[in-house]
């Protein structure tokens, strides 16, 4: 008789849309702190662009405008850089009351190692004159926006001081290979700390000016409207917020009594994470969880917790993260029409028989 193996079981990811299309990782199922470019979730705003050949052009406010060829900016001194990527909608699905836009879980988020050249190293071949005061980044990607009949590239800006950090670069490889086309290739800004609409993906441009940028993906898009018909308060989206995600078990999962191990990760754009706490009572008492390593800057730390459950029931498990800068998950989001920054008490509900 033929002996039969098992199929493998793998995961994959999380169709929200198809064209553009938008991708969750599935995070529940990522165990390791390098996210496959095959997992690795999927933001876009247009359809993927098309171009065969590639130049990079540094110009604007520099002393010298300079056009790079791949080659060229290869073969200058490297930096590498392992950092969480989180998209601003991330979790968008959870406030309440809803708003408009993709309608993300807790799998537009990924992290990995790129490697590229400092961006300030680039500027250094241009010089940039003292009245600088942002950079903005062009990509090749473009088409209509629904509030407008205008075709428009995708282009953000960053404060000239985030710009020249020692670790914001111009990225050409993921995970030890050439970034994978759907991800940026050739050339990728990297921006850690930051959401992840300000690590612009297939780099045509680089241009910088003397004023504030505002275009549409940063005047528009990617601000905090904190009333529903006003834009009263707005605040623009940068730097990520203190965070969590239960990873195992699955919202709404059956389990047996016994010994069960509760699971996830939690990062944040400020500092290092410090602190992670589990309640498995809906929040009326807490737990510190033990942490795999020593928390990093940049990346996320994976954590658990040892539940022993005897009793049959329902219960709610909840976890909190807290940073050195003093930032600790809140038990409500701030309510914002756009969705973006959700980073409220991370909520499941498992069955125990």
């Amino acid at each position: 008789m033929q002996n039969l193996q098992k199929p493998s079981v793998k995961p994959y990811l999380i169709t929200r849309t198809l064209n553009p299309e938008n991708q969750e990782t599935p995070i529940h199922f990522i165990h390791k702190d390098f996210v496959s470019d095959k997992l690795f979730y999927r933001r876009n705003h247009f359809s993927y662009p098309n171009f065969s050949f590639y130049w990079l052009i540094v110009d604007g406010l520099v002393n010298f405008s300079r056009t790079f060829s791949l080659q060229e900016i290869q073969s200058l001194p490297s930096k590498t850089v392992k950092t969480v990527l989180e998209c601003a909608g991330n979790k968008r699905g959870f406030f309440k009351p809803k708003v408009f836009g993709e309608q993300w879980q807790k799998g537009a988020l990924s992290q990995g190692i790129w490697k590229g050249v400092l961006l300030r190293t680039l500027l250094g071949f241009t010089g940039v004159m003292e009245t600088a005061r942002e950079v903005v980044f062009e990509g090749y990607d473009f088409g209509e926006r629904t509030d407008s009949n205008q075709v428009t590239h995708f282009r953000r800006s960053l404060p000239i001081e985030k710009a020249l950090h020692p670790d914001t670069i111009i990225a050409y490889e993921y995970n030890g290979k050439p970034i994978p086309f759907k991800h940026g290739f050739p050339l990728r800004l990297i921006v850690p700390e930051w959401y992840g609409m300000a690590s612009v993906k297939w780099v045509k441009r680089i241009t910088v000016v003397g004023h504030e940028f505002k275009g549409p993906f940063q005047a528009v898009d990617y601000v905090y409207y904190p009333k529903k018909e006003s834009d009263e308060g707005k605040l623009p989206v940068t730097t990520m917020k203190i965070n969590s995600t239960i990873q195992q078990p699955l919202d709404r999962k059956i389990l047996n009594t016994g010994d069960h191990i509760i699971s996830g990760i939690s990062w944040t754009g400020n500092g290092l994470v410090t602190k992670v706490e589990v309640s498995v009572d809906g929040g009326t008492n807490w737990s510190p969880v033990d942490f795999e390593r020593s928390p990093e800057r940049y990346v996320w730390v994976r954590w658990s917790y040892k539940w022993e459950v005897l009793e049959k029931g329902e219960y709610t498990i909840m976890s909190r993260a807290a940073d050195s800068k003093g930032q600790v998950q809140p038990p409500e989001a701030k309510w914002n029409r756009k969705g973006y920054g959700f980073n409220a008490i991370d909520v499941i509900r498992v069955k125990v028989e």
